[in-house]
């Protein structure tokens, strides 16, 4: 049961919190009620009903995470099934799928780590079970063959593990159709309405990890684009299906001379949203790019990505805005925030054609009158002019989009723009972590004479919370301390050269590996016949292997086969034609020092082969067989 227990952990911290406490509870349950006599059928069933009930209340459908959720559930109730040392094996056989099956969900080392732990405990149970079999006394058992034992084999398979890792050609999808998940991770969508992402805004785990060749840009260019919204109901925001038209791989938004050039490991989201630097002078393979300038995938990501990309910083455009795009983006709906549509049409009376002094008077309003805070009342229908005129409160959602209506409002072309802003420089690894928490949504205007221009309203009210500059914020401090945060330094340096080491393994890598051979160039038909031949020596390796080390079911006859091995550093090996007393006869020409202990050991090692004998004389012979050095 404790071999059960540690296959399904690293399976069970995947799973939503609910159904892993469900899969918890009937499995302690299971296993108490059933410890000494087996469950009636019908509790059995209505155990099944309850767990299989709640994962599908949970996921709502069918994926990678309903299908390792049954799993679990399954296992759960197996034990009820467990009633000799038969089944024993077969439970511990069919939990060892519970670890292998976490990879579907995650890839982390925290992952491999306890999948490892418990596939060698499990191998340690299924060696003791079959010792039981053979009827070995337990007063005999100790941890430290078996532990030898399972390394042996764990060895054995190594060469045939590596040779799959590193020669088995890299595809760009898997062999067989997975299915999405059926919960999202939480992350950017593709719409946004008010107080969405406070949830998001509270999650500080790594959505991105950003290396710079080079100079990196300032805290305030750290602006990772995402989804641009076009379209506003007067609660959600969508992207306008006319600016998703590719631009073939070409960026639209004209820059400047600077460049920036990074490698980007981005998190999986089993999202096609590709949140990178604004802006690209050029898409990577495989990625699209609006004529907004958003970037989408062509499949979604769900497993960590690699992306080298080179980004600049938007220059000036005097081209003029278009009548077609232009309606688009100053659209609103007529019945709803009238007030805050008035106080836009005001400010245009007032400054005229003065579209900057537009944008700064809103600018300087937010900053005079207006807070940050996650803390926020719930929307009603006209939830803008509440945030304006009332409540006045609020974080990037609310400002972003109240500073759209209000440009709008007054004849400004504007759009919304979300995706990250800032990160955290771990200095340890020299790398830019971006966190779920550093999700943003912010402005973009057109002005005459510049083209779309970048206006972070949020920026004008708390600044700290968009750029991490705020102390407290840093991940892994603790108040006055830093020691957490330079330990959680470390660890996350470890995370990203796992990435970089065995996530990030593509076929890019595995070309440029055999570069260093002198091999420009490798085929997929090359590469396959490599790893047929790597495979073949494996498998060779594994045979001689087993065949060298074929495990003898008798433990005393075992131990008396050690005694041979360690007489054998003297040349004094028993043969295998060789009786016992031809042998210790040997033995006793050679060595006469040993004789008289020998001669004991012999007797009672015949005497107990050939005569019934209790189990504690040949569990105490065996140990003092193990214990005779020559």
């Amino acid at each position: 049961m404790l071999a059960l227990g540690l296959c399904m952990l690293p399976l069970l911290l995947q799973l939503e919190i609910p159904v892993a406490l469900t899969v918890t509870g009937t499995a302690l349950l299971t296993t108490i009620a059933s410890w000494r006599n087996p469950l009636p059928g019908v509790l059995k069933i209505l155990l099944l009903v309850i767990v299989v009930t709640a994962v599908f209340m949970v996921y709502r459908g069918f994926g990678r995470d309903t299908g390792c959720a049954l799993l679990a559930a399954m296992l759960a109730i197996k034990p009820s099934e467990t009633q000799t040392v038969r089944d024993g094996r077969s439970l511990v056989g069919f939990g060892t799928f519970a670890p292998f099956s976490t990879y579907l969900l995650n890839q982390s080392p925290t992952a491999l780590i306890l999948g490892a732990i418990a596939v060698v405990v499990a191998i340690l149970v299924l060696m003791r079970l079959a010792d039981l079999e053979n009827q070995v006394d337990s007063a005999d058992w100790s941890p430290r063959e078996p532990l030898r034992a399972t390394g042996k084999l764990l060895l054995t398979g190594l060469p045939l593990a590596m040779a799959a890792f590193w020669l088995f050609p890299r595809l760009p999808t898997p062999l067989w159709g997975l299915p999405e998940k059926s919960v999202s991770k939480v992350g950017l969508g593709d719409t946004m309405k008010p107080g969405e992402w406070s949830e998001l805004l509270l999650d500080d785990t790594p959505a991105m990890r950003v290396r710079f060749q080079g100079t990196p840009p300032s805290s305030q260019d750290l602006y990772w684009r995402g989804t641009v919204f076009w379209d506003f109901d007067g609660v959600e925001w969508k992207p306008d299906s006319a600016a998703a038209i590719d631009t073939g791989g070409r960026s639209l938004i004209k820059t400047t001379a600077s460049r920036w050039h990074y490698t980007a490991d981005v998190e999986p989201t089993d999202r096609k949203i590709l949140p990178l630097l604004e802006y690209s002078t050029a898409v990577p393979e495989g990625v699209r790019m609006n004529v907004d300038g958003a970037l989408r995938t062509e499949t979604n990501m769900s497993n960590l990505t690699r992306w080298q990309v080179e980004a600049a910083p938007a220059a000036l455009d005097p081209t003029p805005l278009s009548r077609v795009i232009r309606q688009r983006a100053l659209r609103l709906p007529n019945d709803l925030n009238g007030r805050t549509r008035a106080l836009g049409r005001q400010w245009r009376s007032e400054f005229g054609s003065n579209d900057e002094g537009i944008v700064q008077r809103a600018l300087d309003t937010f900053h005079r009158d207006f807070t940050y805070s996650l803390t926020v009342p719930q929307p009603g229908l006209h939830w803008i002019d509440d945030f304006m005129f009332q409540n006045k409160v609020g974080f990037c959602e609310h400002y972003s989009t109240a500073f759209v209506v209000l440009m709008r409002a007054a004849g400004i072309p504007a759009r919304v723009v979300t995706g990250y802003a800032g990160g955290f420089y771990n200095k340890t690894g020299d790398y830019w972590l971006i966190r779920n928490s550093d999700a943003h949504a912010w402005s973009e205007v057109w002005l005459n004479g510049r083209g779309w221009t970048r206006v972070d309203p949020t920026a004008a009210v708390a600044a700290a919370n968009i750029y991490d500059t705020l102390e407290e914020r840093a991940p892994g401090r603790i108040g006055q301390f830093d020691g957490f945060q330079r330990l959680w330094e470390v660890s996350d340096s470890l995370r990203r050269g796992w990435n970089d080491f065995i996530l990030g393994f593509d076929a890019k890598r595995q070309a440029g590996m055999f570069k260093r051979f002198g091999i420009n160039k490798m085929d997929s038909s090359t590469l396959i016949a490599l790893f047929v031949i790597a495979v073949v020596i494996a498998m060779a390796w594994m045979v001689l292997l087993l065949r060298r080390g074929e495990r003898v079911a008798d433990p005393l006859l075992r131990a008396w086969h050690g005694l041979s091995k360690r007489y054998a550093k003297h040349g004094l090996a028993r043969e295998a034609y060789e009786p016992v007393h031809a042998w210790l006869d040997r033995i006793t020409r050679a060595r006469p020092e040993n004789a008289a202990a020998m001669q004991a050991l012999a007797e009672r090692f015949s005497a107990m082969r050939y005569a019934a004998v209790s189990r504690e004389k040949t569990a105490q012979l065996i140990r003092d067989i193990k214990r005779f050095r020559p």
